[in-house]
């Protein structure tokens, strides 16, 4: 799972890496904005803070990678979150006191305000619940963030199949920006409610066990001594849990023994 996570945001990885190189005074390799270059320090954090938590995020998914290193899970969480925040508000940042890119409008800028916000309220909510041990929860709310912030990976091929499809314009890549959020949103929604309804069909601990009573299939079967009156009777457990009594050893049944009487 992590190489997967990490491939797709591989091209948005490389394209931010070329910005980069472009505002530390390298060649321009990316066409030209001028609103990233006016004032380039929320950029650099944007782009520095986002690649960063998408590789290291995606290690936090890997269940091998984690109960491996647990105590390297716990701590590189801390900082998953403090990167995801900075992304997440680097992000408003750039939408709320930039100019807005040529050919979009008041539907995109609410889309960045919307899912913006969005990914800083997942990480703190998923920061909150796993204070208090709910382990989760926590998972459902940081994979939502984590999803939020790989929406750059799949815009790239949203945009691509809608300026195939629908050509070349400012709605189109409203709608098709606004498509790859949705989609990362729905697929981790599924899988989040699926893993849900997984665990809540899964019995109780037990070899081969009853989930309603806790009992092994050996336990059901295994008789069980109880004494009655000083007798001792073996009492055959059926499967539905209820116990019927089988004559055993020193029991009436088997017993020679006439009893005296007194006179």
């Amino acid at each position: 799972m992590p190489f997967a996570l990490i491939a797709l945001i591989l091209v948005p990885a490389v394209a931010g890496s070329l910005r980069l190189i472009e505002l530390s005074g390298g060649p321009h390799l990316m066409p030209a904005n001028q609103r990233l270059t006016a004032s380039p320090v929320p950029v650099v954090v944007h782009i520095t803070s986002a690649i960063s938590y998408a590789v290291l995020g995606a290690l936090q998914f890997s269940p091998g990678f984690r109960r491996r290193h647990l105590k390297w899970h716990r701590q590189s969480g801390r900082v998953v979150v403090i990167l995801g925040l900075t992304v997440a508000f680097s992000a408003l940042c750039l939408t709320l006191f930039y100019p807005g890119q040529p050919g979009t409008g008041m539907l995109l800028y609410l889309f960045r305000l919307a899912f913006g916000a969005g990914m800083a309220a997942c990480i703190l909510r998923g920061f909150a619940v796993i204070r208090h041990g709910d382990v989760a929860r926590h998972r459902a709310w940081m994979t939502r963030a984590y999803a939020l912030a790989l929406g750059a990976g799949t815009q790239v091929f949203t945009q691509g199949l809608g300026n195939a499809v629908f050509g070349t314009s400012g709605l189109t890549t409203t709608l098709m920006l606004g498509a790859g959020w949705a989609i990362n949103l729905a697929v981790v929604e599924y899988c989040i409610r699926r893993r849900g309804r997984t665990l809540h069909r899964r019995p109780e601990p037990g070899r081969n066990g009853d989930s309603r009573t806790g009992r092994t299939t050996a336990d059901r079967q295994e008789p069980d001594r109880q004494d009655d009156g000083g007798r001792v009777a073996l009492m055959t457990r059926s499967p539905n849990g209820r116990t019927s009594p089988t004559a055993g050893f020193g029991s009436a049944a088997t017993s020679t023994t006439k009893p005296s009487s007194r006179r």
